[in-house]
């Protein structure tokens, strides 16, 4: 399991090439776009995950003013484009749990998008969110 803040296009395929070189099973990726900026980017992303991962979770990052949605459905073009198989959960936790329940022995499991931060953004307001201690407390539940 990793988190890692790998929110550009660049980063997200160095990271899971990297992730994929030492996994002996799946590459599950759960990820994001932020909201109010670069739309374009958000199709790339998708591929990308698609490319480098087995199977996908995509998910809410920070969507500031932009319905989730709306950002996940930019994804999802690029998603398409990989042919890799998906989900789409908008509830980043609810996404993250998903992604542990699926994942199998020797399976890796990458969250991207947030790394150190510990806040999500939602309509002017910063929420505590953080990814690490969500893997936590859902680790401790199962």
């Amino acid at each position: 399991m990793f988190v890692d803040y790998a929110h550009t296009p660049d980063a997200l395929e160095n990271v899971l090439k990297t992730v994929r070189e030492f996994a002996k099973g799946r590459v599950i990726c759960v990820f994001g776009c932020g909201g109010d900026r670069d739309r374009a980017k958000r199709p790339i992303m998708g591929e990308i995950a698609g490319r480098f991962s087995e199977f996908a979770v995509i998910t809410s990052d920070n969507p500031r003013t932009e319905e989730p949605m709306s950002i996940i459905d930019s994804i999802e073009e690029g998603m398409k484009r990989s042919g890799t198989k998906y989900t789409v959960i908008e509830n980043r936790k609810e996404a993250i749990r998903y992604a542990l329940a699926m994942a199998k022995r020797d399976d890796v499991i990458m969250i991207a998008g947030k790394g150190h931060e510990n806040y999500q953004e939602i309509n002017g307001t910063k929420y505590h969110f953080d990814d690490k201690e969500i893997v936590e407390e859902l680790l401790g539940e199962l």
